[in-house]
């Protein structure tokens, strides 16, 4: 138990500090990004533990009530002009979603990207982008800052891969549904309305 509770423990300090550093501007544009797409399509797109991430978070959009598709399932229909991306993608060169990033821009879809780095490909093809922090399966971003790093005492975080991120990522996501409810005046019984009856 005690790798649990420390790893527990440094996953719910890591989220808090990601909360507490994300850019209000750059939330609250692809807060916008989203009200605006009300009568169009939401593609969301993320792969392996990302794509996890990314389809929870597109359940709660269309509890909501907003026309929203994972791509990569076959019901997914076309994308058009105006319509929004959701990228999730931890690293910014996950190859399969900036496939599907740079397709979707082509057609003139909106692209909101949710990564860890401002300056990746996923990032410089963003229309609007949200940094959250967190560890990478890309781990720290250079191997030349290993001696910085033990001369301040840091180490490798307990979570192996991109799990911080993700995880990170998940409450910004849980967080941002919260934070559409109330601006469009649903409450719970609104998204029961919308939630699965055959299951």
């Amino acid at each position: 138990m005690k790798w649990l509770k420390a790893a527990a423990e440094e996953i719910l300090a890591g989220a808090q500090k990601a909360i507490s550093e994300l850019d209000p501007d750059q939330v609250e544009k692809m807060i916008q990004m989203i009200l605006d797409t009300k009568e169009r399509k939401i593609f969301v797109v993320g792969m392996g533990r990302s794509g996890f991430v990314g389809r929870a978070f597109a359940l709660r959009l269309m509890n909501l009530g907003f026309n929203v598709y994972f791509l990569g399932e076959t019901i997914t229909p076309a994308a058009g002009k105006d319509d929004l991306v959701i990228a999730i993608s931890g690293t910014g060169m996950t190859k399969l979603v900036l496939s599907a990033t740079s397709a979707a821009k082509e057609i003139g879809a909106r692209i909101v990207a949710i990564t860890s780095y401002e300056d990746s490909p996923l990032g410089q093809m963003a229309d609007q982008l949200v940094t959250i922090k967190g560890r990478t399966k890309m781990g720290w971003p250079r191997e030349e800052d290993y001696l910085a790093r033990q001369i301040l005492g840091e180490r490798e975080p307990l979570s192996p891969l991109g799990s911080i991120f993700e995880n990170n990522c998940m409450v910004f996501l849980d967080g941002l549904i919260v934070e559409l409810m109330y601006r469009l005046r649903k409450n719970e019984n609104d998204l029961k309305l919308r939630h699965a009856t055959i299951e």
